[in-house]
């Protein structure tokens, strides 16, 4: 029989289609329409082609119309959810995967897909039972194990993210994306110098390759090295200029360099291109509260909710500030670290001057809160909660009470130690002439390998860092320090006494009545800190370079604290300096040297 018009437009189309000449194929398929406006396979091609050629809307519009005709198609179902992806419309695209699933249940690939849509819709635990299935079906699938890296990855399941990526990587040596995501997981795993050994590796063979660049800028920055990171971001911005993602990193390393209107800038231009970019808006919000500019930066602040994840466990409506709360109960609940909670508290009082307060807190907390004026009741987190009309985060105080840079409630102590514990540690003290000293060098770091842990490798030493300190005549040195960094004291520096008691403090309570019992304290930036300001207790701050947002910015004092002192590194990384400043201050203090010297 001889072949008709549409019959040989067709399959020419088709040929022209395998040897990638796509254009010539569409103009054969839209022949075809003409004479078959209902034929399935031409409007299917040709929304593949769309899709091939950066037409998502259109390939989402053919596909649609393929569908319609013949609504059995796996093949169509899977392409059209692909062409949604593109577009951002996740939900529609797992609605079209889910479909493809019903209809062809061992179809390796549609599974792999729908596990890249669970994990961009933020449900890690589904998308990794997807990957599973489409791995089951097909081991060999590079894609699948890349993305099942992807979902543990999500999950923090470091280990293991890593093993997927290496497997993705065996089976796809050339998989950049794989290689990338590896240097990734290295990072997280606080595997820095592998990490950036890695990323150096990825754009040493793909020198174009956008995501390696950013990558590389996040391993430079975890390592400290600020002025590289940038560099590697705005080598990323160069090759991929609509990367949200670059221009938000890029302004987090422009804030750890004090340069906040270029972050803000950067913030702005990357939430112009993803305006529903929570962790920019989050960082921003950071950022002017770093500047001082309170107002806008506790709004922004709340942004935080749409990274970390808030609290489920509490019944009613959140307060914040913007509904009358006069003769109701509120409960108040601590959020992040223990050195948040000690800095926020001091809102509690005005709370309570309009409403009940029922307080939850971290247990090592409870008994030193129970300090604070206007607690009508504390409860340990975790423990049943009473009854309560509305409630709001610790950290959200600020906002719903207005407070300004000028406004912050800074009348010292809002804490107070055990007065009679505090008597027996001056009892003990006494017998150790000098000036008492805490000191703490380190501070918690979490999990080996976490964000936590990288976070808090920049913010402490260890105690021989502190060594200079005890050259210094009428010095009583006491160590402060809890956790894993506390056993240095055990082996102190050369000529240094230090007195370790910290295995009786049990809770920030008995810590609390030791501190009362000293003269001052010297910290890195540690939840110590906040317990010795909020205590009225004179205390030296050791800050990095890339100090924390609450201490602001070109500032020695706090309008947190009336009697704190800060110390800044001059270049990351180089805490000597600090400590020198730190000993030629205390020497001043000492009147061993002038303040000229």
């Amino acid at each position: 029989m001889e072949e008709t018009a549409v019959e040989f437009n067709f399959r020419r189309g088709l040929e022209l289609t395998q040897v990638g000449r796509l254009a010539e194929a569409e103009q054969l398929y839209l022949d075809v329409l003409r004479e078959q406006p209902n034929h399935f396979d031409a409007l299917h091609l040709l929304g593949i082609i769309a899709a091939q050629t950066g037409r998502p809307e259109l390939a989402v519009e053919l596909i649609g119309k393929a569908i319609d005709l013949k609504p059995g198609s796996v093949e169509a179902h899977n392409n059209r959810g692909n062409a949604l992806e593109n577009l951002g419309r996740f939900e529609a695209a797992l609605a079209d995967y889910d479909r493809a699933i019903a209809l062809a249940p061992n179809e390796a690939d549609v599974h792999a897909n729908r596990g890249v849509i669970l994990r961009r819709l933020k449900r890690p635990a589904e998308a990794l039972v997807s990957c599973d299935k489409a791995i089951l079906l097909d081991p060999d699938i590079a894609g699948a194990h890349n993305n099942r890296g992807g979902a543990l990855h999500d999950l923090e399941r470091f280990e293991d993210a890593l093993a997927s990526y290496d497997r993705a990587i065996a089976l796809g040596p050339d998989f950049a994306e794989a290689h990338n995501n590896r240097g990734s997981v290295l990072r997280d795993l606080g595997r820095l110098e592998e990490a950036l050994s890695c990323c150096n590796d990825v754009i040493l063979r793909w020198p174009n390759f956008a995501e390696a660049h950013n990558s590389r800028g996040n391993a430079l920055r975890d390592l400290g090295r600020f002025d590289a990171a940038l560099s590697s971001y705005d080598r990323a911005i160069a090759l991929k200029p609509d990367d949200a993602v670059a221009y938000r990193n890029r302004g987090t390393v422009l804030g750890d360099l004090g340069r906040f209107e270029e972050a803000l800038r950067s913030y702005d231009r990357a939430i112009e291109l993803e305006p529903d970019f929570p962790e920019a808006y989050r960082s921003q919000g950071i950022c002017h509260l770093a500047m001082g500019n309170y107002e806008i930066g506790w709004e922004m602040y709340e942004w935080r909710w749409y990274v970390v994840a808030p609290r489920h466990d509490l019944r009613g409506h959140p307060w914040l500030g913007d509904s009358p709360i006069d003769g109701k109960t509120i409960l108040v609940h601590a959020e992040q670290g223990f050195g948040d909670s000690l800095q926020f508290c001091r809102y509690i009082p005005l709370l309570a001057a309009r409403a009940t307060v029922v307080l939850d807190a971290p247990r090592p907390l409870v008994r030193l809160l129970s300090s604070l004026d206007g607690v009508a009741r504390i409860v340990a987190t975790g423990d049943p909660l009473p009854w309560f009309d509305a409630w709001i985060p610790m950290m959200s105080l600020p906002l719903a009470l207005r407070s300004t840079l000028e406004t912050i409630p800074a009348s010292i102590p809002y804490l107070h130690a055990d007065q009679e514990r505090s008597a027996t540690w001056r009892q003990r003290l006494a017998a150790f002439p000098g000036r008492k000293v805490g000191l703490v060098w380190a501070g918690s770091p979490g999990i080996a390998g976490s964000r936590k842990s990288i976070e808090d490798r920049r913010r402490s030493i260890t105690l021989q860092h502190y060594a200079p300190l005890a050259a210094i005549p009428g010095l009583c040195l006491i160590s402060l320090q809890k956790g894993e960094a506390a056993a240095q004291a055990r082996t102190p520096p050369a000529g240094m006494i230090l007195h370790d008691w910290t295995a009786e403090l049990d809770d920030f309570a008995d810590t609390a009545a030791l501190v009362d019992a000293l003269d001052m304290v010297i910290s890195v930036d540690t939840a110590v800190v906040h317990l010795a300001g909020a205590l009225g207790k004179p205390v030296w701050v050791l800050n990095r370079h890339d100090q924390c947002w609450r201490w602001l910015r070109d500032r020695t004092d706090s309008p947190w604290y009336p009697l704190a002192r800060l110390f800044y590194q001059s270049t990351p990384g180089d805490w000597s300096g600090v400590v020198d400043d730190v000993a030629q201050a205390l020497m001043v203090l000492q009147g061993t040297v002038s303040s000229g010297a």
